[in-house]
């Protein structure tokens, strides 16, 4: 057996390293190190409950939006405060804003450039997949950051700016739109449908949303195997057999998504079961976050609920081997992202997928591009849905005593932010993230987290020293190394 430390990781947000024990050319094990501490559970405590509108989206300049809302829920939570309809439809467009565009941002920058690579230089596709994906040069991947920057452009009218938005508050929103906004923002959906239409998928996206199982998107990819780019990364994973690479846990974790004025949710909360190929209902209270492996130190032996968590560091801690907490749900291991949540949504596609194959590289893939063409015409309806001469905005009191919670699903999966407030200032505030869900260490059963069980199996060919096919199941989860540690 031989051991192989794989990073730093390039084109990830933060520090990420990953410890492989290998043998026999496959992974046995592997470890997952969070490498770097931020701190911002301890920065909280003590200041007044609106200074987390402030500090939390500092988190990250990927998600800082979803950071923003979900600190707004939480005080929203403790307040007893109601939204409007303006307001309700302001965060979700904004939210949907930012989850799409990293969708764009993980295919065309982080996943596919590594296809590029030297080290499929053989293989029928790769011309195909270096004019278009490599890093930098790629004619796709130039035309998808420009679209991208487009797309963002819609952050200025809803929020003022983007990252960092300030507009997200516990009520709504600050910012309202009006009647000529809606009208411009909605020549950038259309913009951004576009490119959808041109380029990733080269079809209507109606027809993409509307597969209902792996036939139909087989007849699809067959009818044109390099005709748009998701037909493309097809023809990849086929030919690398991606369907068997990174298989998750098995068990997918959504807050739900996208809720309504009138209390419908499009995408689901929930636990998919891969095995019953069931939604079981969402139970917050069966989290528990593991200190084990964590370089934290915790004076209750047991693993505590995020809503009485606690974060002291403690570098050096015997057996702990990174800043992550490992978070589970009635003590099981679960994954989440855009897989999770189409698998809630009750996607035929997606659900048929994982029946067969499993929560894998390749499914996951195609969740964040199903999830685009699903998500950009709601948006087009949240638009219209508008009524620019009604509140966005509610105002609200906080109470000096009180806890809330605010759950959102950010691009890479859940995030939940758990505070208390004593005496008018925030007493305790604690965050789960999406990669501390995927990403987390082994807990004190010694069971490994989502992409610790996933690399197991994955090949490494001789003499490489950053395996590609480790690489594929990792970006396959997108990790956000800041948010972990946050």
């Amino acid at each position: 057996m031989t051991r192989l430390v794989v990073g730093p990781f390039n084109r990830v947000e933060g520090d990420l390293e990953v410890r492989l024990d290998i043998a026999e050319g496959r992974v046995r094990e592997a470890f997952v190190t969070a490498p770097m501490y931020r701190g911002f559970e301890q920065m909280l405590p003590g200041r007044a409950p609106s200074d987390a509108l402030t500090i939390v989206p500092r988190i990250c300049g990927i998600c800082s939006l979803s950071q923003s809302v979900a600190a707004a829920r939480a005080l929203a939570d403790a307040a007893g405060a109601a939204l409007p309809p303006n307001g309700v439809h302001a965060v979700n467009l904004m939210s949907a804003v930012e989850n799409l565009a990293d969708h764009l941002t993980h295919f065309y920058l982080f996943f596919m450039p590594d296809f590029s690579r030297a080290t499929y230089g053989g293989r029928a596709w790769h011309g195909e997949a270096v004019r278009r994906f490599a890093a930098g040069a790629g004619e796709h991947q130039r035309r998808a950051t420009a679209a991208r920057a487009r797309w963002f452009t819609m952050m200025g009218t809803l929020g003022g700016r983007w990252p960092m938005s300030g507009s997200v508050l516990p009520g709504g929103s600050s910012r309202a739109v009006d009647a000529s906004e809606v009208r411009r923002l909605q020549t950038l959906v259309h913009e951004l449908r576009a490119f959808l239409e041109e380029t990733l998928f080269a079809s209507p996206l109606e027809a993409v949303a509307a597969w209902t199982d792996a036939e139909a998107l087989a007849r699809w990819h067959a009818n044109d195997p390099a005709r748009g780019d998701l037909r493309l990364f097809l023809t990849i994973a086929d030919d690398l057999q991606l369907q068997r690479l990174g298989r998750g846990p098995g068990r997918y974790l959504s807050y739900g998504a996208y809720a309504q004025p009138d209390g419908t949710m499009p995408i689901a909360a929930g636990l998919y079961d891969e095995a019953r190929g069931a939604l079981e209902p969402l139970a917050t209270d069966a989290m528990r976050e593991d200190l084990t492996c964590a370089w934290l130190a915790d004076a209750q032996p047991l693993p505590r609920h995020p809503r009485e968590g606690h974060t002291e560091p403690a570098p050096g801690k015997p057996g702990a081997y990174t800043w992550n907490k490992a978070p589970r749900l009635d003590g099981r291991v679960v994954e989440t992202g855009a897989l999770a949540r189409q698998l809630a949504a009750g996607h035929p596609l997606l659900r048929d997928l994982v029946a067969r194959e499993g929560g894998t590289v390749r499914t996951r893939v195609i969740a964040r591009a199903m999830e685009l063409a699903v998500v950009l015409p709601w948006v087009s309806r949240w638009l219209d849905a508008l009524q620019p001469r009604e509140p966005f905005h509610l105002a609200h009191e906080l109470p000096p005593e009180g806890q809330g919670v605010g759950l959102v699903e950010a691009a890479r999966g859940a995030l939940g932010h758990w505070l208390s407030l004593h005496d008018g200032r925030i007493a305790r505030y604690q965050i789960v993230a999406p990669t501390s869900w995927n990403f987390s260490p082994r807990d004190a059963a010694g069971t490994p987290g989502a992409l610790e069980s996933a690399l197991v199996g994955t090949p490494v060919e001789p003499g490489e020293t950053t395996p590609v096919a480790v690489q594929h199941v990792v970006r396959s989860f997108d990790p956000c190394m800041v948010c972990t540690v946050h």
